[in-house]
């Protein structure tokens, strides 16, 4: 199935190099060289990289009816977009929009990140791993809590403009060089394709939730300390925008949350 979803939407762009890089339930993601409107001697301003771009495809869904399955696409696409849009605006780290396709499933976007020494791309979990495999020492160094900090920081930004991500994962979350001379990071986040505007302290406790247990199953070892650091950023915030009352909101229904998470693994 996923061949003949790559070579759909090869004939919406026929034109264009596409290197598949992530393939979800809901989209599939392909990096390419090429602009999807400027000439290749004329680099855009403004973004971090200019000469890679990502284009997310949404495929048809060939379960539902035809003119449902494409308002559905329609509708999730413009609606992704439009958030990426609202995130600059709000100075968000998360992939500038470059251009909408919507009515077939297509968004063009910057492309964030950057290659690992060993050749991964730089999510935060690929940049755990990789820095976890060093020893014990750089697994929980300063640049490790520094980092963290920043990821907790950044979906409290997030939280804190009513918006939640709906699939916080560390493969969601991305690493930005702000040095090339030195190991300086920014944080951004990624894949909005499940967000949505909320002010429920439950929806933004899930979000943190979901972040916890990923960083459990996939770095077991130091996950107790990342979530630790990880909460202090997401603090932070609030305590700078003296929001300690809306802190203490998600910090209760966050241990709730988690309880409830436990009675679950408990029954199985």
């Amino acid at each position: 199935m996923s061949k003949e979803i790559i070579e759909r939407v090869e004939k919406i762009l026929p034109d264009f190099d596409l290197k598949l890089v992530s393939q979800g339930a809901e989209a599939l993601v392909f990096v390419t060289e090429k602009h999807p409107y400027l000439p290749k001697d004329i680099k855009p301003a403004g973004l971090t990289n200019v000469n890679n771009f990502i284009v997310k495809y949404r495929p048809r869904k060939p379960y539902r009816h035809e003119k449902l399955d494409l308002q559905i696409t329609k509708s999730r696409t413009a609606g992704e977009a439009k958030l990426l849009y609202k995130l600059d605006s709000l100075n968000i780290k998360a992939p500038k929009l470059i251009a909408l396709d919507a009515i077939n499933g297509i968004i063009w976007m910057e492309f964030l990140g950057f290659r690992l020494p060993n050749g991964n791309f730089s999510s935060l979990k690929n940049w755990l791993w990789f820095i976890e495999k060093k020893g014990e020492s750089e697994a929980i160094g300063q640049l490790a809590k520094d980092v963290m900090r920043l990821v907790g920081y950044a979906i409290a930004e997030l939280h804190l403009n009513e918006i939640v991500h709906g699939d916080l994962t560390s493969s969601n979350i991305v690493l930005v060089k702000e040095s090339e001379t030195e190991e300086k990071y920014s944080v951004a986040l990624i894949d909005f394709g499940l967000s949505s505007y909320s002010n429920l302290v439950e929806d933004k406790a899930v979000d943190i939730y979901v972040l916890e247990r990923a960083l459990v199953s996939t770095h077991p070892q130091f996950s107790e300390l990342y979530n630790e650091w990880l909460l202090e950023g997401y603090h932070s915030l609030y305590s700078e925008k003296k929001k300690i009352n809306a802190w203490r909101d998600v910090e209760r229904r966050l241990a709730a949350v988690r309880l409830r998470g436990r009675k679950r693994s408990m029954l199985g």
